[in-house]
């Protein structure tokens, strides 16, 4: 099986772990995930892509250092505002959520993928009000976005470095988030 990982940092994967498998750092955010996926996929096929990287929980039963899978994400700020509120085009034919099928044993989450991560208690609530999801990633639903657009198949594994809340790096364990996601994607490539 060829298995692309997708990264958006070098921080975020363990190379050494993974020296046998194709490997693309795409940038952070979803426009660096979008161009430089797009890019890899035209050029090379491959059986399943892996999105791999950290990300943020609004959910209090995700402890950080815990290892999920998405399998629904969406773009939550494609839409528009009216006044107060927020509303997603109706008449408009954008996909802006992706579903994928649960394929480990990981607990599955509903993720959000942002331009920017949230650290506001006021937009925090807003966003959990409307869309109640899990956890919030920059590069997620890109990912799901544009293997769908190449029929590969996507896997999202995310592990928590931090609670959504008003940013306080102190409270963040990138080092153990870290660990435990490539220990957790070494174990489901094993079992593939």
């Amino acid at each position: 099986m060829k298995i692309l990982l997708v990264a958006a940092t070098n921080q975020e994967i363990k190379k050494d772990l993974f020296i046998s498998k194709d490997i693309l750092i795409t940038g952070v955010g979803m426009l660096n995930t979008t161009l430089n996926l797009t890019a890899k996929l035209s050029s090379t096929n491959y059986d399943l892509a892996i999105n791999m990287g950290v990300a943020g929980s609004f959910n209090s039963d995700i402890k950080i250092g815990n290892v999920v899978e998405v399998v629904e994400d969406i773009f939550s700020e494609i839409g528009f505002e009216d006044g107060g509120s927020f509303s997603e085009f109706t008449d408009l034919d954008i996909q802006n959520r992706f579903r994928s099928e649960g394929r480990t044993n990981l607990k599955k989450v509903k993720g959000i993928t942002v331009n920017t991560v949230h650290g506001n208690k006021k937009s925090i609530s807003e966003v959990v009000s409307r869309l109640n999801p899990d956890i919030e990633s920059m590069e997620g639903a890109a990912c799901f976005m544009v293997c769908n657009n190449f029929s590969i198949p996507c896997l999202q594994i995310r592990s928590i470095s931090n609670k959504v809340e008003k940013r306080n790096t102190e409270n963040w364990n990138l080092l153990l988030a870290i660990e435990n996601l490539n220990s957790k994607v070494e174990q489901i490539i094993s079992e593939l």
